[in-house]
């Protein structure tokens, strides 16, 4: 009889494999509930392999509905099934169901394998949820699941994420005296987090020795980060220094590598050091890109040598099709600086010539240049091609328009472009309303200036140090100095400081009212 039993379970297990391997799932499903309703003996064998193809076949709901059926009844999932449940789940960002999972280990005194463990922590960081990565990295490592390399890695690289620098160092520090070694990506997670949030020194500090020692076979994208990370740091002599280090070590500079340079030089305004870099980047047989001719374009710019940047973008980015609207908007926006609006025009008209279609930053530029030197009716030609090329403004442009009216004194202007921005459904930031606060008080209007800031607020946008400056100077310049002090009660509640020329100024006013 127990014979007879044994091979119908067989009968049983090849039906499921035969309907599984033809991808009719519901069908195995059909099988497997008959195996477990029929007199054969049934064991966790057999319930880890049909929980293993719902969850390979992505029918998570319906595994979660077995496990909550199976293991009442004395089933349990094997360590690997339940790694495999969590790390498909990752992959869904099935967080609850994850950590229902994970705790259940934890009551059966089980430990997911380190793939199944790390993919959590990682999803988990990547998600913004670092205290939930840090929490449950703590309460499986007590529990024997030890980190690895790639665990450390993936802390290190999350607390990056969140700017927990120190804890990142912390990580670092111990995994080395762990004795572990890291390797190239656990560097790159250090190195490219720390230099993303201005730690460059720290960075330096905590890698050099392993950069020295060659142990690390670093890539091109380890050594571009610290390059970068000094030349913002405005540390030149460190960066090149780095940038013979890894020629030294047998890594070659990229295009990134003499990008990042570039960029350093031309943001200084040190044109003849970038010229004989891109020399030397030609030289070493590195081929320049759009970023190289664009960077040095700008640097042309900076210096207002417009005439020349306009023959490097017709001879040298037209040529090998480099050129592109970020080209021309930053030729465009330098002949606006300098109050070339015709100039600037043309272009404008020959980027269109060449199938250069303008952007939103494109007319930005020119309706604000044309605004300011009051050619209004260029400024609404433009404005009218911008829509009918079906480019939307954006918040940015709707708030340059209205700061720059506000500025001219066209008060009642900018009010109707701010009011055209809420009627398109761009919600306007601190910024715009800012914008608009300032050019009420500069008319004294100071009634429309505080409705203005008690409607930001109703809409949820809350003001900033820099609304209460302009509203508190407007305040004391209508000579409403009670006014004025009770908001500068709300702004030191909320955190604020009133910078010490405008705080004198207030002082002042108040005990010259005293006074009277």
């Amino acid at each position: 009889m127990y014979r007879s039993l044994g091979v119908q379970r067989l009968v049983y297990r090849a039906r499921i494999a035969s309907y599984v391997k033809m991808g009719l799932i519901d069908n195995a499903v059909q099988v497997f509930d008959e195996l477990t309703r029929s007199a054969c003996p049934f064991f966790s064998v057999d319930y880890n392999r049909f929980m293993g193809v719902l969850i390979r076949h992505g029918r998570f709901d319906l595994a979660h509905d077995y496990y909550s059926k199976m293991a009442p009844l004395g089933y349990a999932l094997s360590a690997f099934t339940y790694s495999r449940f969590i790390f498909r789940l990752c992959e869904v960002m099935h967080f609850a169901l994850a950590d229902e999972l994970l705790r259940d280990m934890e009551r059966l005194e089980r430990l997911p394998d380190s793939w199944a463990f790390n993919i959590y922590l990682n999803l988990l960081f990547r998600e913004g949820k670092a205290e939930l990565a840090l929490e449950v990295f703590d309460r499986l490592a007590s529990r024997g699941r030890l980190p690895d390399v790639v665990t450390y890695t993936i802390l290190i690289d999350g607390m990056c994420r969140v700017n927990n620098f120190d804890r990142a160092a912390q990580f670092w520090n111990e995994m080395i005296s762990k004795g572990f070694k890291p390797d190239n990506k656990a560097c790159a997670a250090l190195v490219i987090g720390l230099c993303g949030g201005g730690k460059v020194d720290l960075a330096y500090e905590l890698i050099v020795g392993w950069m020295n020692s060659g142990q690390v076979e670093f890539t091109a994208l380890v050594y571009n980060a610290l390059i970068n990370g000094f030349c913002k740091a405005g540390k030149i002599d460190k960066a090149l220094a780095i940038k013979s280090f890894m020629m030294k070590n047998g890594c070659v500079p990229d295009v990134v590598t003499y990008n990042v340079l570039l960029n350093y030089y031309c943001d200084q305004i040190l044109l003849a050091e970038a010229e004989m870099l891109m020399k030397q980047m030609k030289n070493s047989g590195v081929e320049p890109d759009v970023y190289t001719y664009n960077q040095y374009l700008k640097g042309l710019c900076k210096i207002n040598r417009l005439d020349k940047a306009y023959l490097f973008l017709v001879n040298k980015l037209e040529p090998k099709g480099f050129f592109d609207v970020a080209s021309y908007n930053t030729i465009i926006g330098a002949f606006c600086k300098c109050r070339q609006n015709r100039r600037a025009f043309s272009l404008f008209q020959e980027m269109q010539q060449k199938m250069i279609a303008p952007d939103t930053v494109t007319f930005t530029v020119l309706i604000r240049a044309f605004l300011q030197e009051g050619s209004s009716d260029v400024a609404k030609e433009l404005l009218d091609q911008m829509t009918g090329m079906a480019l939307v403004p954006d918040r940015i442009f709707y708030t340059s328009i209205i700061d720059h009216l506000c500025k001219s004194g066209k008060v009642e202007a900018a009010h109707g472009v701010f009011s055209n921005m809420v009627e398109h459904h761009i919600v306007p930031d601190v910024v715009s309303y800012n914008a608009l606060i300032d050019g009420y008080c500069r008319c004294s209007r100071l009634n429309e200036a505080t409705d203005l800031y008690c409607d930001m607020q109703n809409k949820g946008c809350y003001p900033d140090e820099v609304t209460y400056k302009l509203l508190i100077k407007g305040l004391i310049k209508d000579k409403k100095i009670s006014v004025a002090c009770r908001l500068w009660d709300q702004m030191m509640e909320k955190g604020f400081t009133l910078d010490s020329n405008v705080a004198e100024t207030l002082v002042n006013a108040i005990h010259s009212e005293a006074s009277m």
